[in-house]
């Protein structure tokens, strides 16, 4: 008969899992040795509470909070005190704006009512000696004449919400553009270029005429056309076979990087043929006509 035991041998199915790892169980469970815990007891440091108990630190502290309040509101009622003098300031910018645009409007009229003054006197003049039809010419292709005629006007606009590119082409990633649907000056630039290429004669952007000096920039988020910024939409005009200009256009660089301007950024674009265009004349620019000399001296008269 087998020999009854007297201790019951545990069972490894209830032996706790890390009982191999006593050690560890012991510094994670105490992780501050029973000497220091002694010590931060005795020196009030260690509790559940991190308010100091000493009257003097709770003195230091209430005027510290004290001290906080006191600058914080001194801030609340300056900023508010300088509220009204900032608006002030900046309303008198804002004046101050419109006034020199309003006198640079005024200066603008004034150039082109003597322009149109100087051309007279100088169809006059040439009249006589058949050059005027010539010289109308020339001032027209220079710029410095107001042009009309038969073309196309092309409208390009900001996207309605600027959202990222589905596509996998990027027609901007060359230039260094953000993903944005505002139109840049870089594209601008290509699509009046393009126009020219198409066969334009005379091309203007919001009323502003283009010559071969005229320069198309960016100041910030403002598009310039010889130092006077542009707001979308951005209404180009330009005169010469409508269809065939809108045609060509169309199958020019400039026009097919419209079209991924359309289709990745959301910007808006609408060319059309006229019966007729105006172009004003350019500001700023001055022809200078001039003929051989009939004496033979290889000179030149202007």
């Amino acid at each position: 008969m087998p020999e009854k035991r007297t201790t019951r041998e545990p069972d490894a199915r209830y032996a706790r899992p890390d009982a191999s790892m006593s050690l560890l169980t012991s510094v994670m469970d105490n992780t501050l040795d029973d000497g220091y815990a002694e010590a931060a007891r005795r020196r009030g440091e260690y509790g559940t509470s991190r308010m100091p108990s000493a009257g003097r630190g709770r003195l230091v502290l209430a005027a510290g909070l004290a001290l906080a309040a006191v600058v914080i509101t001194v801030a609340g009622v300056q900023s508010h005190k300088a509220a009204p003098t900032l608006a002030k300031e900046r309303q008198e910018l804002v004046d101050r704006i419109n006034t020199a645009g309003s006198s640079a409007d005024r200066l603008q009229r004034d150039i082109e009512r003597l322009r149109s003054r100087v051309a007279t006197a100088q169809q006059q003049a040439l009249r006589s000696t058949g050059e005027d039809v010539r010289l109308q010419e020339l001032g027209v292709l220079s710029g410095t004449l107001a042009a009309s005629g038969p073309g196309v006007k092309l409208v390009v606009d900001d996207a309605a919400d600027a959202g990222g590119t589905e596509g996998g082409t990027d027609p901007r990633e060359a230039g260094g553009f953000g993903n944005s649907g505002r139109v840049r000056d870089h594209d601008l630039q290509l699509v009046v270029n393009s126009l020219w290429e198409s066969g334009a004669e005379a091309v203007s952007v919001n009323g502003q005429r283009l010559t071969a000096l005229s320069a198309i920039r960016a100041a910030g988020d403002a598009i310039l056309v010889d130092n006077r910024p542009l707001v979308p939409p951005y209404t180009v005009l330009a005169i010469g076979d409508g269809k065939q200009l809108a045609a060509g256009f169309r199958d020019s660089v400039g026009g097919r990087y419209l079209k991924l301007l359309q289709d990745n950024y959301g910007i808006r674009a609408n060319i059309s043929a006229q019966g007729n265009v105006d172009v004003p004349a350019a500001t700023g620019v001055t022809l200078r006509y001039a003929s051989p000399d009939g004496a033979g001296t290889g000179g030149a008269t202007p």
